[in-house]
């Protein structure tokens, strides 16, 4: 249920109405001539790249290795695959 407020309310305690607002959802401001107000969370557009980062101990050579690792792995595991289809049984 949308928590209800008068402008005066509100403006005297905006913090509150504002976290309010953003565990509901939305808040309702009623201004003194009967006029209505809604106060909704605005949707952050967020990047999906932007992720959080770890941190690690890892040196730039180190990292560059793995990924070396990893792409030569993924390189052999496709010629096996390959060469076992090509295989007469």
């Amino acid at each position: 249920m949308t928590k209800s407020y008068t402008y005066t309310e509100a403006r005297q305690n905006l913090a509150s109405v504002l976290l309010q607002a953003d565990q509901d959802g939305e808040v309702t401001i009623t201004h003194r001539d009967g006029r209505k107000y809604t106060v909704k969370v605005a949707k952050q557009n967020r990047s999906p790249l932007d992720v959080p980062c770890i941190s690690t101990n890892l040196t730039r050579d180190e990292i560059l290795s793995s990924i070396r690792e990893g792409r030569e792995m993924d390189y052999q595991d496709r010629t096996n695959q390959y060469s076992a289809k090509a295989k007469p049984a």
